[in-house]
């Protein structure tokens, strides 16, 4: 008894590696799991969105000077250009987020784009603060993408892989900040505040048109579930040809002793 719980203990020990200072670890799959093409160039479309997103949210923070003395307005009428695209974007959030299980992710993420789209279009025409600051609070129901391209890429992604997927747009916040800060100060100082939105709109149409060519999503859709019913698929198959086999070999035994019983009595 002794003898077999020790070697039990011995084979537990031989499926795990040893490290440097002798202790015990579960090595690495010999078979690193690997992204799909197509997850990768989702991930890319979202990217580009998270980056449009986030530039058009700071673009306007160097024009906020300009802004108060075109508009005659008090600095605290201003906070709201920038407070109006927050609270948006902060109530629509969990919104669209629930809108999406519902009525399916590609279909509000497009959604979402063409109310981003007007809402840029808006502010770009505005002429009085007023309409600006409606048209902001347009714009920050964009904010809303991203719970959707974070489910998005998630059931795109290996479960081993997701934190890739969500670091890389995560990382596009920081990327559109920056460029929405330096190119829409630049935009502000030669060609005027207006321009900042006109740049945005033919941006936000193309991104637009590539999630409806090239963005197809089956809300149904794992790839871990994918993968496991594969696995459960390819088992079964093993499973029916050893059967097979053992069948095959049975007959060929049950063949054998006949031929040599009729070989005796012959």
């Amino acid at each position: 008894m002794r003898n077999s719980k020790e070697d039990k203990i011995s084979e537990i020990k031989e499926s795990f590696s040893k490290d440097d200072d002798n202790r015990y670890f579960i090595p690495q799959s010999k078979n690193p799991v690997k992204i799909p093409s197509y997850a990768w160039r989702v991930l890319v479309i979202l990217s580009c969105i998270a980056t449009m997103v986030m530039y058009a949210e700071t673009m306007l923070i160097p024009a906020i000077p300009t802004l108060i003395n075109d508009f005659d307005i008090s600095y605290g009428v201003s906070s709201w250009l920038l407070t109006a695209y927050l609270i948006t974007g902060a109530v629509m959030t969990p919104i669209a987020g629930k809108l999406s299980d519902v009525y399916g992710r590609k279909k509000m993420l497009l959604i979402i784009m063409v109310i981003y789209t007007i809402g840029v279009s808006m502010g770009g025409f505005a002429n009085d603060v007023y309409t600006l600051i409606v048209a902001r609070a347009v714009q920050g129901i964009g904010l809303a993408m991203f719970p959707i391209a974070f489910s998005i890429v998630r059931d795109q992604f290996p479960r081993e892989k997701i934190s890739i997927a969500q670091g890389a747009i995560t990382s596009m916040f920081a990327a559109g900040s920056v460029i929405g800060l330096s190119i829409g100060g630049f935009i502000i100082q030669h060609f005027g505040w207006k321009m900042t939105f006109f740049t945005i709109i033919p941006i936000s149409i193309i991104i637009l048109f590539v999630i409806r060519k090239y963005i197809h999503i089956n809300d149904n859709y794992n790839y871990d579930d994918r993968k496991n019913k594969e696995s459960l698929k390819s088992e079964t198959k093993s499973t029916i040809n050893i059967n097979k086999n053992r069948k095959k070999v049975k007959k060929e035994k049950i063949t054998k002793i006949q031929m040599d019983i009729k070989g005796s009595i012959l």
